[in-house]
């Protein structure tokens, strides 16, 4: 009966993280449509103010281990590169393919990262993919299509550049997905994040010159930003993580589609966007390539 109750619990609280993604994906397409932000300005105040937040949070809960990355140079080096790399890139480029698109596209395009994860298991172990896992990217790229362009080959429904920050999202996904283990091995998962927030909020602040870019925030950008710290990063990440503990990976990231499928609900309706049969076809395909490789994923 428990554990009936934590498979319940788990689905729920795994399908409220993904939502509250894409809550936060959708707000964002607010703040750079209607409050004419620029990525570059709103993802390092987001992971900076986040990565703050969460590490106060873990002085108080994990103050053993708020530190202990540092006292290790191995540790130190594969935080960098999964906080910088992973988490921090996977952050800008997510939204910056939202400011280019949708919300709805940017979140999707997201969801190709198990493709990648894929791949790179497949060159890690030095075999072929299996036929499922042909079919599964074979999907994958069809739903792309269908995105991107609609069923016409002489016509984008997107800007190529959106297309590439949407597919480097999905990569930088992956990244953080592999070198999680290694990380979480050593320190708890939300004393990674938080570390990766604040040093990937200062290193964009540092490239691209925030500060040099003048905007000043209206009270509704305020709460914008506040927003998509705290439902978009603090609640969407405790939710997750705490219903992936309790049904599994494999399953939590069939419940994560619910995270692009709010965005699409939201965006269309709320902010009036475009989201057309091609683009919900697009959505099913992909859906249909996360379902066949959690599938073969249980079956292995």
């Amino acid at each position: 009966m428990n554990r009936k109750k934590d498979n319940v619990l788990g689905i729920i609280l795994t399908t409220l993280g993904a939502s509250c993604w894409g809550f936060s994906g959708t707000m964002g397409q607010y703040l750079f449509d209607v409050q004419h932000m620029d990525s570059r300005w709103l993802v390092p105040i987001r992971l900076g103010l986040s990565g703050i937040l969460i590490l106060i949070y873990c002085l108080i809960k994990h103050k053993d281990t708020v530190t202990k990355p540092w006292k290790s140079k191995e540790t130190a080096f594969w935080l960098l590169v999964y906080g910088i790399a992973g988490v921090s890139a996977c952050q800008f480029l997510y939204f910056l393919t939202i400011e280019l698109s949708t919300a709805a596209i940017g979140t999707i395009m997201q969801d190709l990262a198990p493709i990648f994860i894929l791949l790179f298991t497949c060159v890690h172990l030095k075999r072929l993919p299996k036929v499922s896992e042909i079919i599964s990217i074979a999907l994958a790229l069809a739903g792309v299509f269908l995105l991107t362009t609609h069923g016409d080959l002489g016509h984008l429904s997107m800007s190529p550049l959106a297309l590439i920050t949407g597919i480097g999202s999905a990569f930088c996904v992956m990244v953080y997905n592999v070198l999680a283990p290694k990380i979480t091995r050593e320190i708890p998962v939300i004393v990674a994040q938080g570390w990766s927030f604040l040093f990937g909020g200062i290193l964009l602040e540092l490239l691209f010159q925030s500060w040099t870019i003048h905007y000043v925030p209206n009270i509704y950008g305020v709460i914008g930003i506040i927003f998509v710290v705290v439902v978009g990063n603090i609640c969407a990440f405790t939710f997750y993580i705490s219903g992936v503990s309790k049904i599994g990976p494999q399953k939590a990231i069939l419940y994560s589609f619910a995270e692009p499928i709010t965005a699409a609900i939201l965006s269309t309706f709320v902010l009036k966007s475009s989201f057309t049969m091609y683009d919900a076809a697009g959505f099913g395909l992909i859906f249909l390539m996360l379902y066949m490789i959690t599938v073969s994923k249980e079956a292995d």
